[in-house]
């Protein structure tokens, strides 16, 4: 079923647009999804305008996938997301290390208690001789 003549012409326009790298309504990047956006018709609808169709496969032989935003956009993604792998696994070391200062911190809390009910109460001073 083809499409209606100001479909069709929607089309044509939102093509020229496009391609002359000054869409409206989408990020200009080269797909028929953001044909259909920048025309403002479901993506159904440039399926069914042949014409317009084959002329969008003629003049965009290679559809750029992305654009160069949507690129550096990936990039700075990327770039965040092995910081925050990195920071995880330092996390992850240091959480390991207070663990570990956490079990000492316990067991010498625990020999103290030990040996205070080993004096019986008593308290014992240490002399430390002075340094000059």
């Amino acid at each position: 079923m083809p499409v209606s003549a100001a479909t069709e012409t929607k089309l044509r326009e939102a093509m020229a647009r496009l391609l002359a790298g000054e869409p409206l309504h989408t990020d200009g990047a080269l797909t028929k999804e953001n044909l259909a956006r920048e025309a403002k018709v479901s993506h159904a609808t440039v399926h069914r305008a042949e014409t317009v169709l084959a002329e969008w496969d003629a003049q965009v032989a290679r559809p750029v996938l992305r654009t160069p935003g949507e690129v550096q956009r990936d990039e700075t993604i990327a770039d965040l997301r092995k910081k925050l792998r990195e920071a995880n696994a330092r996390v992850t070391e240091i959480q390991g290390k207070f663990d570990a200062l956490a079990t000492v911190t316990a067991n010498l809390y625990q020999e103290n208690l030990t040996l205070k009910k080993k004096l019986g109460g008593r308290q014992w001073l240490a002399v430390i001789p002075a340094q000059e």
